[in-house]
């Protein structure tokens, strides 16, 4: 297994996503299609991320993806503000390279 990044997803479009095969959404609100590329955390930013832009959404997924398994491009890109870089992926994240997932609390 290759290296571990997480994406955090409302429960509803993860479960639309397993339907079809690929997860589409960038984060809470804006799709890949608005944004062009799916924003993802390591482990030590999935805290922050939570903090910043998920306080008080419910029925949360925290998505732990292999990102050796990835159809799409990853990029770690850097962020105005932030200590170290974000991955992002480039294109639809395929369900098959999501290897756990578990309730999250925003």
């Amino acid at each position: 297994m290759g290296a571990v990044i997480f994406h955090i997803a409302e429960r509803t479009a993860w479960d639309a996503a397993v339907a079809a095969g690929e997860y589409t959404v960038s984060t809470l609100g804006r799709s890949l299609a608005e944004e062009g590329f799916i924003h993802m955390s390591t482990e030590a930013q999935v805290a922050g991320v939570a903090e910043r832009f998920y306080a008080g959404v419910g029925d949360l997924v925290l998505l732990h993806i292999d990102e050796s398994k990835l159809t799409s491009p990853l990029q770690y890109d850097e962020v105005p503000g932030a200590p170290d870089p974000f991955p992002h992926l480039y294109g639809p994240l395929n369900t098959d390279a999501v290897v756990r997932v578990e309730p999250f609390r925003g």
